[in-house]
């Protein structure tokens, strides 16, 4: 059976290498010519021995996933639909922006973890993908956008762990994948332009800090448990309190000296005063201030399975000032890609599901909510800044 070379980081390729008989720095030569320079074909690499290519030609290749459609926004953001067989498809987006390029990976042919207001949750779960196919996604947006754009320089700075899945619940390919996109004979990004994004699964925010530490984005998205074991299910088992006192540690490893949160904003859900005050109050009680983190707003992108609706912009706008004042950096995200279906929480492909998705989300169908036409009673003691 030949090896996938795309499925191993450079230790793993080093050892690849050595049961054929050759040495480490093969390994680099070999590393550099597949992700620095996009081969393909063993032929093109023109600095390895004849012999070392004939012994890779019968025993590895480099596999790319089959690119299924390629939809481009009109504000220049790209998506690609991959085939990952079984009747599986992911998604992976390129946003480009005046500093930066940034890549929206997935990890997961769908999601187990079925957040309410995300249209991948929707779909159910199938499988965790490869690190080939983690890497796939990467290997190919640049160098494709290479050529695309008609450049020779590295075209994506950023990497998001924010596609369909779970990063944190496929563990054993994300580490290796994101070791390849560190290295510099490979991609050489930043651990501060690396992100990898959870619902919140504890005791792997503590692994990845020991084992590769990057920036961490952590979905909040409520601000006390009740409303957050509806929207984000995982919650039951790691409540907030857990989940912030594990930012908090991993702050002492990680690249940046602040966690992100996210944070969609549903009309009369979570975008209330008091649920901006209940926010601050988090922050503070993990905290002396609110700089150990940031708060992103994202607008929730709707879809009919939901039955949530968008805040109002006011309603978002109020939301941040109320997080800014009490000194906590809060951004509110900008929608790209919406045309195409790829903005935030959009991402579905498709999915072999194998979890009874749709009869659970069903079930949970109807979220205990306020009235959205009635003011919020806000005790005076529990506001941290008026609106």
């Amino acid at each position: 059976m030949t090896a996938n070379l795309l499925d191993f980081d450079l230790d793993g390729l080093a050892a690849f290498c050595e049961r054929l008989g050759e040495k480490r720095f093969r390994a680099t030569q070999l590393f550099r010519w597949i992700h620095q320079k996009g081969a393909a074909e063993f032929d093109e690499m023109s600095d390895l021995a004849k012999s070392l290519r004939e012994k890779l030609k019968s025993t590895a290749e480099i596999r790319a996933l089959p690119v299924l459609a390629q939809h481009i926004s009109s504000d220049g953001t790209i998506k690609w639909l991959f085939d990952v067989g079984g009747g599986n498809a992911i998604e992976t987006v390129f946003i480009p922006e005046e500093d930066r390029g940034t890549l929206c990976i997935s990890s997961q042919a769908g999601c187990a973890v079925s957040c309410r207001f995300c249209s991948t949750g929707h779909q159910g779960f199938s499988r965790n993908l490869t690190v080939a196919e983690i890497i796939s996604q990467l290997w190919f947006a640049e160098h494709f956008l290479r050529k695309h754009l008609s450049k020779s320089d590295r075209i994506i700075s950023n990497v998001v762990m924010m596609g369909m899945g779970e990063p944190l619940q496929n563990y054993s390919a994300l580490v290796p994948a994101l070791r390849v996109m560190l290295n510099d004979h490979a991609y050489g990004l930043s651990r501060r332009r690396v992100t990898v994004s959870t619902s919140g699964v504890v005791p792997m925010i503590d692994r990845l800090g020991q084992d590769c530490p990057v920036a961490l984005a952590v979905s909040l998205h409520a601000s006390n448990d009740a409303l957050r074991d509806d929207l984000v299910p995982l919650n039951k088992k790691y409540p907030i309190a857990d989940l912030l006192q594990a930012c908090k540690r991993y702050l002492h490893v990680a690249p940046r000296d602040f966690v992100t949160f996210e944070y969609c904003m549903l009309k009369g859900v979570n975008d209330t005063a008091a649920h901006a005050n209940e926010i601050v109050k988090l922050v503070r009680l993990h905290g002396e201030h609110g700089a150990w983190c940031k708060f992103n707003l994202i607008p929730f992108n709707p879809f009919p399975e939901s039955g949530l609706i968008r805040s109002d912009t006011a309603a978002v706008i109020a939301f941040a000032k109320i997080l800014s004042d009490s000194g906590i950096v809060t951004t509110i995200r900008k929608t790209r890609g919406s045309d195409i279906d790829a903005a935030c929480g959009q991402l579905a492909g498709d999915v072999n599901d194998r979890t009874d998705i749709h009869n659970r989300m069903t079930k949970r169908r109807i979220i205990p909510i306020r009235d959205v036409d009635r003011p919020v009673a806000v005790d005076k003691e529990d506001t941290v800044n008026d609106c």
